[in-house]
């Protein structure tokens, strides 16, 4: 497989913490820094002439945030913000972010988020593989029944049985939680609440408390919004 190499651009309007990217972003082989900006407008002005496929952006900036600046890129590149609010988290994935990095950055944490945009990258530009193959084979009314994990919506816990739904028909089988959590591919699903497990593809808004899918409210537990946005920006 060709080697990927993201064009980056690093925008916060403190020396510092552009120090400490640009620190970040020379110690990995797989990105090459091509610009530093120190607020939105110079970044707005600067992408004109400037090719870029991720940017590490601040969030709270003099003038225009980070948001600000987004909402008049007319044409994004992925986009990891790096911000020391947390508060910002789940509004920053509306803007399709790959990740959200919680200052001081660590490097395993940084090197993570960009193994995401790296995947996302080989995912646009040479396609995904076929997911018609990907199934696991779940025993109800003695047989064995195959469950095509790309039409699978979510499982729901039911005292000592399990309920499937998908987007063919709904079914319950006598299981825990647990086996399933354990069979369903971590990076397409997850435990979100005891008695939630979630298809990732299939959530179509979230919230602080809720998910939703197909209009289903599923509740979100407090402990797993974290895990969610960031699986959710994996997945992207």
């Amino acid at each position: 497989m060709e080697e990927v190499i993201l064009k980056c651009a690093v925008v916060d309007d403190s020396s510092l913490q552009r120090l400490s990217i640009v620190k970040l972003i020379k110690d990995h082989a797989n990105l090459k820094l091509v610009a530093e900006y120190n607020n939105a407008i110079e970044t707005k002005n600067g992408l004109l002439d400037t090719e870029v496929d991720l940017i590490f952006l601040d969030i709270e900036m003099p003038i225009l945030s980070g948001f600000d600046l987004l909402d008049d890129l007319p044409h994004k590149p992925q986009i990891i913000f790096v911000t020391g609010k947390t508060k910002y988290a789940f509004k920053a994935f509306d803007y399709d972010a790959v990740d959200y990095l919680h200052k001081p950055i660590s490097k395993d944490r940084f090197f993570n988020a960009v193994s995401k945009a790296i995947n996302l990258y080989r995912l646009k530009h040479e396609g995904a593989p076929p997911e018609d193959d990907n199934y696991i084979f779940v025993k109800s009314n003695l047989k064995n029944r195959k469950v095509f994990l790309n039409k699978l919506k979510y499982i729901e816990a039911l005292g000592d049985y399990v309920k499937f739904v998908t987007e063919k028909d709904n079914f319950v089988v006598l299981a825990t939680m647990k086996s399933f959590e354990n069979q369903l591919p971590s990076n397409k699903f997850l435990r979100i609440h005891k008695s939630y497990i979630v298809n990732l593809d299939k959530i179509e808004r979230y919230n602080s408390r809720n998910i939703e899918i197909d209009k289903q409210q599923i509740p979100l537990s407090r402990h797993k919004k974290s895990n969610l946005i960031e699986a959710l920006a994996a997945n992207q």
